[in-house]
């Protein structure tokens, strides 16, 4: 029997319902294999569906999804079934990881903060300097980087998965064939990551004619924003992102004249990219992903309006529009209650698994 799952919109909350028989169920001996369901990503309020950015060889599909929402919290991804995509990027912590920089394998720390994956289905270069072209691409990383999932290759990954029984129903329900395959583990995980939304906010609600969704302040902060604080400059568009990369001094060691993190330097080999870093989205749950920045260095919201009021950390590759905001201690704290005002729960319906295959 074909699981049964259904997408409940409810003013911006997405809920997926979905069957045991789904869960743990399997194409039974003789019985016809069903073809995968369509998916059709439902944006909510304030996001631009035209600006979705789903590959035409990973189609988004219920059975896919489901498959990889599984694989993204199942720590037997890690060599020694301790870290899976979640343990760095959680739905508690607006799927970052609360910590300065994320921990691996063997309590290993890496050396960059967990980016939240909110909203990344609008955009296809990923990763803090953007070596990654697809969420397919990133979902590739973690699982053989040494000091984070530690797998010894992607081809011992599909063995590993092999192993589990339960997973090859799934795959033949996902992708038509039980064979497991690294393209298809990557494609699974990125179709989950791309159901993973932030919109309907308070902010949201105000733009489309609410004047009662925000506060005085958040309305003066919005202005703030726009025009002497210049967020706007790379934090533009729907998603509050230019997708671009800046050099804001994150990082800059005085001493050594050096960055201790070059950031983007290190994929393009261009000497300007030296110490820039992807502009992140300021949708992406603001208030749980703390701290800040690529390496984590700044501990709150405050902390990080301060040092762009004081023009960034200067170093030779400075990005010509940082520069002193000469911001009062009243257009600080109206421009945080702008930035509280971008936060939404429509991506906090994500739940884990209470169970997996075996």
């Amino acid at each position: 029997m074909r699981a049964v799952i259904k997408l409940i919109v409810l003013g911006g909350f997405s809920l997926v319902l979905l069957s045991s028989l789904f869960l743990f169920g399997c194409v039974k001996e003789g019985e016809e294999a069903v073809a995968p369901t369509p998916y059709t990503l439902e944006v909510p309020l304030g996001l631009n569906k035209f600006n979705l950015v789903i590959p035409e060889d990973n189609p988004m599909t219920v059975e896919k999804i489901e498959l990889g929402r599984l694989l993204y919290f199942d720590k037997r991804l890690s060599l020694d079934d301790t870290v899976s995509c979640a343990s760095c990027h959680a739905p508690e912590f607006g799927f970052s990881d609360g910590k300065k920089t994320s921990i691996g394998v063997g309590g290993q720390a890496g050396t960059r903060n967990a980016p939240s994956i909110i909203n990344r289905a609008f955009s296809s270069v990923q990763f803090w300097d953007g070596r990654a072209p697809s969420l397919e691409e990133q979902a590739k990383g973690p699982i053989i980087n040494p000091i984070e999932m530690k797998m010894p290759s992607h081809d011992a990954l599909v063995e590993k998965l092999n192993q589990i029984a339960g997973y090859k129903p799934l795959f033949q329900r996902a992708f038509g064939t039980e064979v497991i395959t690294t393209q298809r583990i990557v494609q699974a995980i990125a179709a989950f990551e791309r159901t993973v939304l932030s919109g309907s906010s308070p902010f949201d609600r105000y733009q489309a004619g609410d004047q009662s969704a925000i506060s005085e302040a958040a309305k003066r902060g919005h202005e703030i924003f726009r025009d002497k604080a210049r967020c706007e400059t790379c934090h533009s568009g729907f998603n509050f992102t230019d997708e671009k990369f800046h050099n804001l001094g994150v990082g800059w060691d005085a001493k050594e004249g050096k960055f201790k993190d070059e950031g983007r330097f290190t994929v393009t080999g261009n000497e300007q990219d030296k110490g820039a870093f992807k502009t992140p989205s300021l949708r992406a749950a603001l208030t749980k992903t703390a701290p800040y920045m690529h390496d984590g260095s700044l501990a709150t919201l405050e902390e990080v309006i301060e040092f762009y009021n004081k023009g960034g950390e200067k170093n030779p590759y400075l990005d010509k529009d940082i520069r002193p905001l000469k911001l009062t201690a009243q257009e600080k704290a109206d421009l945080i209650e702008f930035l509280k005002s971008l936060e939404s729960d429509t991506w906090q319906q994500v739940k884990a698994p209470d169970k997996f295959p075996q």
